[in-house]
């Protein structure tokens, strides 16, 4: 087994939060779900990252996860995640010169496996339907919780469907504004007709702004549930920032309150509390009889 380290970049909040519920979508699916493809309609849908960020999702839940690089065409996992050499990939186990443990690379993210693609081969949607490949999804998926297979588009090339009729389900990626409903349509029932189990579709590449499609209803939903709940993970850095800037004021530099003396004290009426807010109480005279409305010595 060859060991690698990923070049992951430090994803945000609202990202990790999305591939969580992904992640738990999916499980949701039933407990039979273990091997699952992803695939897209074209090129640059963002397939490749939504299949690292679930597969990242489902080993930081503790399971067992194996990312396994099935785009023998184009594959853009190596030059994008991977530091350090990798020799041994997907393709050398399919023509038979390597064996399943010689491929498999052991990440420095905690119960993350890939297998890369290797060299790109002249047939590969044959050896996508071979048996060793269906042999080597089996063996993965008697050795890990969840295997996350990436595939090439399908709406350029067959070799997704091939994939997806040896897995327990697909995923279907779909860039925002970028690609019609009729097209989408067609690939989808082109992975029905391979008879693959569609779980769902993410939509990808979403603008959040507030130019955006989505971003009235962002900012809408951020007004009114972040006052009770927050921004979960970005108030406690803009507290901590607040308290320090608390303790570097100078004492010169807190502006001073107002002072009742005694004299306004002992007069009747409406005095102004030194506060923050603009309220005036009435302050009664003790030294008043109401009976009489003479004063006591």
């Amino acid at each position: 087994m060859q060991d690698v380290n990923l070049k992951l970049c430090k994803q945000s909040y609202r990202t990790k939060e999305a591939y969580k519920s992904l992640r738990t979508n999916i499980e949701f699916c039933g407990d039979d779900v273990h091997v699952i493809s992803i695939t897209s309609c074209t090129p640059s849908e963002g397939k490749s990252s939504v299949a690292m960020g679930l597969a990242m999702a489902f080993s930081e839940a503790r399971k067992r996860t194996l990312l396994v690089d099935a785009d023998l065409r184009k594959s853009v996992l190596v030059s994008r995640y991977r530091t350090g050499a990798v020799h041994m990939g997907l393709v050398h186990y399919l023509v038979g010169q390597q064996n399943v443990e010689d491929i498999l690379c052991k990440t420095d993210a905690r119960n993350l496996y890939i297998a890369f693609s290797g060299p790109v081969p002249p047939n590969p949607s044959e050896l996508m339907g071979c048996d060793r490949f269906k042999s080597f999804l089996e063996i993965a998926r008697h050795n890990f919780d969840i295997v996350v297979v990436d595939t090439p588009p399908l709406g350029s090339v067959i070799d997704a469907a091939v994939v997806a009729t040896q897995c327990d389900g697909t995923v279907l990626v779909i860039e925002d504004n970028a690609i019609s409903y009729r097209f989408a349509q067609n690939v989808k029932d082109q992975l029905a007709r391979s008879g693959c189990r569609i779980l769902g579709a993410v939509l990808n590449k979403v603008d959040m702004s507030a130019k955006g499609q989505y971003g009235h209803y962002g900012k809408y939903y951020g007004k009114y549930y972040g006052k009770y709940y927050g921004n979960y993970g970005e108030d406690a850095a803009t507290k901590d920032i607040a308290q320090e800037q608390a303790k570097k004021l100078k004492p010169k530099d807190v502006p001073k309150q107002a002072k009742i003396t005694k004299a306004e004290i002992k007069k009747p009426g409406r005095v102004r509390i030194p506060s923050t807010i603009d309220d005036e109480i009435e302050v009664i005279d003790i030294n008043k009889d109401n009976n009489t409305g003479k004063n006591e010595d």
